[in-house]
């Protein structure tokens, strides 16, 4: 026992005493964060958001930094409460049982696979409308181009995920100047758009009742919570005592900037589209930036934004497969087998290429799809087992009675009940 204290001991003592300096590492983390959060949701929210009018999207923008700071970083204090180098499901199981831990490893996979559905519709869709408004040229059959693209994407997740990080981060730099750049350019286009529903205070029963539904959007639009797990292993291992300090801190910036970019896009859309038009790009299935692209004459934005789009998308579905992976490798674990290392990663491989490319050559609607699986599924994980976990587990005793917990709680109790609604309603 002392040996194990002395090892710990010194493991701690090889991390920084204090932490005024700020890392290249702490900086990828911090862009591979708002890399993973910013793909289908966020390019689908004006859409979904300005369809409910302007005072829900008021509320929405205020709720957005607490909504998503309070509930990522009670998942990573959650993950960083286990063992050294234990991912979300050894830490679920370390803390709730063998039952209860193959339970929430599912639910952690189902979570998280389907948003890769969404990524894999919502990346083809694009695609294939810049072949066929932008560069006029026929697409091929789309069960062929979703097969090269989703593939095109697997053999870079094959590089490993240190590599997928790096590049989610490298991305980032021209995605955060391209969106900031379409936003101002919407500036002079501003017709009051979104506006012209200011005047009508909606009733208070219809304004919960829109904030309600609207809740499992914005969570999914914000998610980054599959690459969350991998994020805290890592921060446990370069700063070991001082992990939850660092790691809320980089998690406090990516959040600052995701919501701030995302907020400013957002309402440049919706002033600049009337709720007619907002309704039309719904209907076609399509992002906004794809609605956009085929609604200005402008040449720079008609091939900008589609470009933009796909970027966007490709990295937030590299982040997400890290947290797809991890669930289903956690799950074949599970049942007792133990194939090689490389053998589970070919067969997570070919499962997920398969069923990525079957949904996307189906076309299901894309806000159906996040309404009904994205928002309320991931609410679960992202926001209720941390609070339970804080309630139950000695582990993060220490984290309860800040009142935080209880909106975290009631934010993800918001979102699991819109999600029953959708489904009985």
């Amino acid at each position: 026992m002392n040996d194990q204290a002395n090892s710990v001991d010194e493991r701690y003592a090889k991390t920084p005493a204090t932490l005024t300096s700020w890392s290249r590492q702490d900086t990828t983390w911090m862009l591979g964060l708002f890399g993973t959060a910013i793909g289908a949701g966020t390019l689908f929210l004006p859409i979904n958001a300005g369809l409910g009018g302007f005072w829900p999207l008021v509320i929405l923008a205020l709720l957005a930094f607490p909504m998503t700071f309070f509930a990522h970083r009670g998942l990573t204090r959650f993950v960083l409460s286990g063992r050294e180098g234990s991912d979300i499901t050894d830490v679920v199981e370390e803390h709730f049982g063998l039952k209860a831990g193959a339970l929430i490893t599912l639910l952690y996979f189902f979570a998280i696979f389907p948003i890769l559905l969404i990524y894999s519709v919502a990346l083809t869709n694009t695609v294939s409308s810049f072949m066929e408004h932008q560069l006029h040229i026929m697409p091929p059959p789309r069960a062929v181009l979703a097969f090269v693209l989703i593939l095109g994407l697997l053999a870079v997740v094959r590089c490993g995920e240190q590599v997928i990080v790096k590049a989610m981060s490298l991305m980032v730099y021209p995605f955060i100047v391209a969106l900031l750049f379409l936003a101002v350019y919407l500036v002079p286009h501003w017709n009051g758009g979104i506006l012209s529903t200011a005047s009508e205070v909606p009733a208070p029963s219809a304004l919960l009742n829109t904030l309600w539904l609207a809740i499992p959007v914005m969570v999914f639009s914000f998610n980054h919570s599959p690459i969350i797990s991998a994020f805290a292993v890592d921060q446990k291992r370069q700063y070991g005592a001082h992990a939850e300090e660092r790691s809320s801190q980089i998690l406090s910036r990516a959040h600052l900037l995701m919501v701030a970019m995302v907020l400013f896009f957002v309402f440049s859309c919706v002033l600049t589209l009337s709720p007619a038009q907002l309704a039309e790009a719904k209907a076609q299935n399509l992002s906004i930036l794809s609605y956009l692209a085929n609604h200005f004459d402008n040449p720079t934005i008609a091939f900008a934004a589609p470009l933009i789009a796909f970027v966007a998308i490709a990295k937030s579905f590299l982040g997400h497969y890290i947290g797809a992976s991890e669930g289903l490798k956690g799950l074949v674990l599970k049942t007792g087998r133990r194939p090689a290392a490389k053998s589970l990663d070919r067969m997570t491989a070919a499962f997920m290429l398969v069923v990525c490319w079957i949904v996307a050559t189906l076309n299901p609607s894309i806000l159906g799809m996040i309404e009904t699986l994205g928002g309320p599924v991931i609410a679960s994980i992202l926001f209720l087992m941390p609070m339970y976990a804080i309630r139950k587990v000695p582990a993060m005793a220490r984290y309860r009675g800040q009142a935080s917990n209880v909106f975290v709680t009631a934010v993800g109790l918001v979102a699991i009940t819109a999600l029953v609604y959708s489904l009985v309603a």
